[in-house]
């Protein structure tokens, strides 16, 4: 039987008395952490909670947010994290797809919560975790944990569903990637295998818990009974205060946060020894980064992880030995690694004919770990899945060593600052406004966060619109992050494929000429 809930029983079992979360200052033991799993598992039931009702969470991180990645399916529910940077429309959008019955906020998002209630039909309770008393018509997390008896177990397991994790889409439609107790426990322990921390490490949790990325992170402490300190966002200085402070251990950021801390002005004031794992992802780490990133911490092995929600998250994996620009290691910087134990990836063309090495095609994934789908899609599923392969929508290769490079987009995503943006999102909102005949959104280099959003347009004969206008108007229907920098307007028609699709890949190159290539 594989469950999720066996980690925090093991872990309150072998390592009762360690600690195993901070957050503000507020430390809770393994012990601690078990009992308010429970109890908040009985609260769920008392709500009305019953065997896989979702339960959707909108907070940053904290420790309560980790104690829910547990309790949810301890009552037997299934996890919805919500993106706590979309807007009100898209928040509602993904919990009345998931029809989730209870929404879980914290006291940041209280107001918004009390906005979109009305929009919200499958929801019958909202729960408020944080400081301040739950608005009027919200029930308050801490006083209902206090008189919540501890229950057992509910017994999910192995093929049960565990959570819905919601990714971008490519026709501007969000999917919830369905992840069960099987996939999930195993893919965490082949992380776990691959980066190679232990109980004694002291985990940073930086990345959102809303991913599958941070949340995989956050269970990976529990099933090694390590200890996390939990800041509620990221914050350059914060983050090397409390290397020092606290001796940490393990470092998770995306590459982008990696380059702003190791390139800080004040960063050599901090005594960041403890460091000794230093894993990141979005994208493949500069030769410049690096070079810096070894400087500061000399120490430290660096890990690249790959993957993608439907993946288990974690697939590939480049190992420390390889972090290096020069010796026998050297050249596999640019790549995404290797696969992790029990993780088969093998490269197709449009026919799903396996190709040789050296040649790009798209990447397909097997295992344990793999999403069996997504909620409520059986089409879309059953094409994802086709031949009993994932298949990714990412474009890549193999070399002879059996590296992993990816080389292009079939699913025209824009990675920014560690967050997924899809370009059919934004173009189909761009496409709403009147005075846009065509457009065409891609990534651009971008220093502080890899990537920028930016959109070529042509606008319909006669008609005027300035830059900031179209940006304007794309941040009335978008997250932020998902919104347009830059406007480029063309006269000509787009590049177009023999398919008659545009060639995007035509309109980055100016853009991309002496920079490492977008991913």
């Amino acid at each position: 039987m594989l469950s999720l809930s066996q980690f925090p029983q093991r872990a309150a079992a072998i390592n009762g008395r360690g600690i195993a979360t901070i957050y503000k200052g507020r430390k809770r033991t393994w012990r601690e952490f078990l009992t308010r799993v429970q109890k908040a598992a009985g609260m769920l039931q008392g709500l009305g909670l019953t065997d896989d009702d979702r339960v959707a969470i909108l907070s940053p991180n904290s420790d309560t947010y980790m104690e829910y990645l547990f309790s949810v399916n301890w009552a037997g529910g299934v996890l919805v994290p919500i993106n706590t940077r979309l807007t009100e429309r898209e928040v509602a959008d993904w919990i009345n797809d998931a029809g989730a019955r209870i929404l879980v906020v914290s006291e940041d998002y209280i107001e918004m919560a009390a906005k979109i209630r009305s929009n919200l039909p499958t929801i019958q309770t909202v729960v408020c975790i944080g400081e301040s008393s739950a608005a009027p018509d919200m029930y308050s997390h801490e006083k209902l944990l206090a008189e919540a008896p501890a229950i057992a177990d509910a017994g999910r397991k192995d093929q049960d569903l565990a959570a819905l994790f919601y990714t971008g889409g490519t026709t501007g439609k969000s999917k919830g990637v369905m992840i069960t107790h099987a996939g999930l426990y195993i893919n965490i322990l082949q992380w776990i295998n691959a980066v190679g921390v232990t109980t004694d490490d002291r985990f940073l949790l930086v990345p959102p818990m809303f991913h599958a990325a941070g949340g995989e992170n956050s269970m990976a402490v529990v099933a090694l009974a390590a200890t996390a300190y939990i800041p509620p966002r990221f914050d350059v200085l914060a983050t090397l205060q409390a290397i020092e402070d606290e001796r940490l251990t393990k470092l998770p950021l995306v590459a982008t946060m990696l380059d702003m801390v190791v390139n800080h002005p004040r960063v050599d004031e901090f005594n960041l020894s403890s460091i000794s794992k230093v894993t990141y992802g979005a994208s493949p780490i500069h030769h410049r980064v690096l070079r810096r990133s070894l400087e500061v911490f000399p120490q430290a092995a660096f890990y690249q992880i790959f993957g993608q929600t439907e993946g288990g998250p974690t697939v590939t994996v480049l190992p420390s030995k390889y972090h290096v620009t020069s010796g026998p290691h050297a050249g596999k910087l640019k790549s995404a690694g290797i696969p992790i134990i029990g993780v088969e990836l093998k490269i197709v063309d449009d026919r799903d004919r396996e190709l040789t090495n050296g040649e790009t095609g798209e990447m397909c994934v097997r295992g344990a770990g793999v999403s069996p789908g997504y909620w409520n899609l059986p089409e879309e599923t059953t094409r994802a899945l086709r031949g009993g392969w994932m298949h990714t929508g990412d474009a890549g290769f193999l070399d002879e060593d059996g590296f992993l490079y990816i080389a292009d987009r079939i699913k025209d995503m824009i990675i920014s600052g560690g967050e997924n943006i899809y370009a059919a999102e934004v173009e189909a909102v761009l496409l709403k406004h009147e005075t846009i005949a065509e457009c065409a959104v891609i990534g651009i280099p971008s220093e502080k966060w890899g990537e920028q959003v930016h959109a070529i347009v042509r606008t319909v004969e006669g008609a005027s619109m300035t830059e900031q206008q179209l940006i304007d108007f794309c941040r009335s229907s978008l997250a932020d992050y998902k919104c347009i920098r830059s406007v480029a307007f063309r006269e000509e028609p787009f590049p177009l494929s023999a398919a008659n699709k545009v060639l995007k890949r035509e309109l980055r190159k100016p853009y991309w000429q002496e920079k490492d290539a977008p991913i």
